[in-house]
C-alpha cells in the first residue's frame, strides 16, 4: 500500500514543477518581448517630401497647409479624419498619421496602433507588441492563479492551527495573499484587454471613436470576433501561446466596416457618378488592401451584409471587398 502513494506524491510533485517552470518561463519570455519589442512607426512613405515639408512649414494659413496634406495623402491607405474632418498629422514627427496611429509623448515616437504607454514595462503597447502584451498578462494571471492554489492548503491550515508554530507560516500567509491580489487585478486587466480585442478597439479608442467619411464610429474596425481575434494572433493557431510575432497587417492600414470597392471599377464609378457629400478634404485610398487584409476579408459565410448599403451598390458592380458588419 505504501508504494503507490510514493509513486502518485512523485507524480504530483513533478506535474507541479513542469507547471510551474512552464508558466515562469513563458511569463518569462512574453514580459521580455512585451519590454524590448520597439514600437512599429509609420513608414516612410508617410512622410512628407522635402518640398512638401518646406511648403507646409511655410504656410500659415491653416486651409492652405491642409490642402498640402490632401495632396500628399491622396494615395495613402487613410480612412480616418481627425474631428474637424482635417488630416491626421503630426507636427513632432512631421508625418501623416496611418489609421490607429497616435504619438507617444513619453517615447516621442508616432506608433502604430497605439494603444497605450505602460509603465510597467517601460514601453509604449501597440502594433509591434500588443500580442505579447495580452500573453504577459495571461501568463502572469496563470502563474499568479497557479502559486495561489498551490499555497491554499498551507494557507487554510495556519487558520486551523494545523500549521507548526514557526516563522515559515507567515510566509505562506503573505504569499498567498500577494498572489490573490495579484491575480484579481491582472485578472480585470486582462478581462478588458480581451473585451477590446473581441471589438477590436484600442484603449485609446475607446474613449475617443475613430472619425471615417460617415463621422465617429467606434465599431469601425470590428470585423467579427472571429476575425479580429485573428488580426491580433495571425492565422495559424498553433502560435497563438507563443510570444512570436503573428499579427496580420503592416500596422499602416487596416480593413474596416467600410465598402470597398475593386479599384478600376472605383475608378469608373468615381468618373461617371457625381461626388458624394462626404467631401473633397478625406482622400479615402483607392488601392488593395495586402494580401494578409485580404485573407481576413475573404470568408463570406462570417459577414451580415447590411440593407441600406447593399441597395447603394448595383447588381452589375464587382466589389473587391464587402465587409458591412454587424457588432
Amino acid at each position: 500500500m505504501y508504494q503507490p502513494v510514493t509513486i502518485s506524491s512523485t507524480a504530483e510533485k513533478v506535474v507541479y514543477l513542469v507547471i510551474f517552470h512552464l508558466s515562469f518561463v513563458m511569463f518569462v519570455w512574453s514580459y521580455g518581448k512585451t519590454i524590448f519589442t520597439s514600437p512599429a512607426s509609420p513608414s516612410n512613405e508617410f512622410c512628407l517630401s522635402k518640398a512638401d515639408k518646406e511648403q507646409y512649414e511655410k504656410e500659415e494659413r491653416p486651409e492652405s497647409q491642409q490642402e498640402i496634406l490632401r495632396r500628399a495623402a491622396k494615395d495613402l491607405p487613410i480612412y480616418t479624419t481627425t474631428a474637424s474632418r482635417a488630416i491626421r498629422y503630426c507636427d513632432r514627427c512631421q508625418l501623416i498619421k496611418p489609421d490607429r496611429c497616435h504619438h507617444c509623448s513619453a517615447c516621442d515616437i508616432c506608433v502604430l496602433k497605439m494603444d497605450h504607454h505602460c509603465p510597467w514595462v517601460n514601453n509604449c503597447v501597440g502594433f509591434s507588441n500588443y500580442k505579447f502584451f495580452l500573453l504577459f498578462l495571461m501568463y502572469s494571471l496563470l502563474y499568479c492563479l497557479f502559486v495561489a492554489a498551490t499555497v491554499l492548503q498551507y494557507f487554510i491550515k495556519f487558520w486551523t492551527n494545523e500549521l507548526p508554530d514557526t516563522h515559515a507560516k507567515f510566509h505562506v500567509l503573505f504569499l498567498f495573499f500577494v498572489a490573490a491580489m495579484f491575480f484579481i487585478s491582472i485578472l480585470s486587466l486582462f478581462s478588458y484587454h480581451c473585451w477590446l480585442v473581441g471589438k477590436n478597439r484600442s484603449t485609446i479608442e475607446t474613449f475617443r471613436a475613430p472619425t471615417f467619411r460617415n463621422g465617429p464610429d467606434k465599431n469601425g474596425f470590428s470585423l467579427g470576433c472571429s476575425k479580429n481575434l485573428r488580426e491580433v494572433f495571425g492565422d495559424e493557431k498553433k502560435y497563438w501561446l507563443l510570444p512570436i510575432f503573428t499579427s496580420l497587417g503592416d500596422g499602416c492600414n487596416f480593413p474596416t466596416r467600410l465598402v470597398i470597392m475593386d479599384p478600376e471599377q472605383l475608378t469608373v464609378s468615381s468618373q461617371n457618378e457625381p461626388a458624394k457629400s462626404s467631401g473633397a478634404n478625406q482622400p479615402f485610398p483607392t488601392r488593395p488592401l495586402s494580401e494578409s487584409k485580404n485573407r481576413l476579408l475573404a470568408s463570406d459565410s462570417q459577414w451580415v451584409e447590411s440593407g441600406p448599403e447593399d441597395e447603394n451598390v448595383k447588381s452589375g458592380t464587382k466589389k473587391h471587398i464587402i465587409v458591412s458588419l454587424e457588432s
